[in-house]
């Protein structure tokens, strides 16, 4: 039986540091509950309480599940591995206390840091990509927080492909999988990151599915996406503009990503996101939109 989530990013709390001010943790997490959400992730460290015996009441009083952390490192430096994976520790201590689900360590790259990635996010080429000694950094870090996290406190880590940062594109995300342990380091699969890095999400949900253990769905707008080209936006203003519609709204077949993952007896949870800046939107109400057009699909 599929689960189905929201997520902090869907009220504006990103890992970001962008300004304004986002929904505090209380009102997100009453929000996803009237709207019928059975999960969350947990959002930038600090939004949710973290003291473990606090957050679990939290949860439990609104029977929420707490699914994932996202833990972005800089993995394509390895003087910044050893603090990396000290975040990811801490995460993870919290996580295997305060959560009943098997939770998920989220890795992803320290998105939106590299100036040239965030300029270029959804028209990256291969002038932009790692070189062969870089790929070997990033995947040797991503193992290394991966095995720590798994050693520690025997919690799983999936990578997380993201826009604006060295895992973006079809291919990229290819190459990172063939170059990290399957039994260590599997993938969260984002249908909206996929779609701004150039790919089908169908298609590529497919391709990786082995890897895949951890679903988030993301509508992505082509429309936005070819303004954005047009107009040479960075990252953050397509997301301004409204790159990550609600759900049914833009360019992903999620009839068809759902009919695939029943058919393959897919039994983990997929996490809405709607990735908003702070203030922007009204997203309670685009929460439960998304919420009755999932339904409408049969979960």
């Amino acid at each position: 039986m599929i689960g189905v989530a929201n997520a902090p990013c869907s009220w504006g709390v990103l890992e970001f540091e962008l300004g304004g001010s986002a929904a505090g943790f209380a009102q997100v997490l009453d929000e996803m509950r009237a709207t019928d959400y059975a999960g969350t992730e947990l959002g930038d460290w600090g939004f949710m309480p973290t003291d473990p015996a606090r957050l679990r009441d939290e949860l439990h009083a609104r029977e929420l599940q707490l699914l994932a952390a996202f833990v972005p490192i800089n993995f394509s430096n390895a003087h910044d591995h050893a603090a990396g994976e000290a975040t990811a520790l801490r995460t993870a201590r919290l996580l295997a206390v305060a959560s009943d689900a098997n939770p998920f360590i989220v890795l992803a790259d320290e998105n939106g840091k590299n100036p040239t990635r965030t300029k270029n996010a959804g028209r990256v080429t291969s002038e932009h990509a790692l070189n062969a000694e870089e790929w070997r950094i990033f995947a040797e870090g991503v193992e290394r927080v991966a095995r720590a996290v798994r050693d520690e406190t025997g919690l799983r880590s999936v990578f997380h492909h993201h826009c604006a940062g060295f895992v973006e594109t079809p291919n990229e995300i290819a190459e990172l999988m063939t170059r990290t342990n399957p039994e260590l380091v599997g993938l969260c699969f984002d249908t909206g990151h996929y779609a701004l890095g150039g790919g089908e999400p169908l298609t590529g949900l497919q391709k990786h599915f082995a890897r895949v253990w951890h679903v988030h769905f993301k509508d992505f707008d082509s429309r936005i996406a070819n303004a954005a080209r047009e107009n040479e936006w960075d990252y953050f203003d397509a997301v301004r503009h409204g790159i990550f519609c609600e759900l049914g709204k833009g360019d992903v077949d999620f009839a068809g990503i759902l009919n695939f993952l029943k058919a393959r007896e897919y039994d983990g949870w997929i996490v809405v996101e709607q990735d908003v800046l702070p203030g922007m939107g009204t997203p309670r109400d685009s929460a439960q939109r998304n919420r009755a057009f999932l339904r409408a699909l049969g979960v």
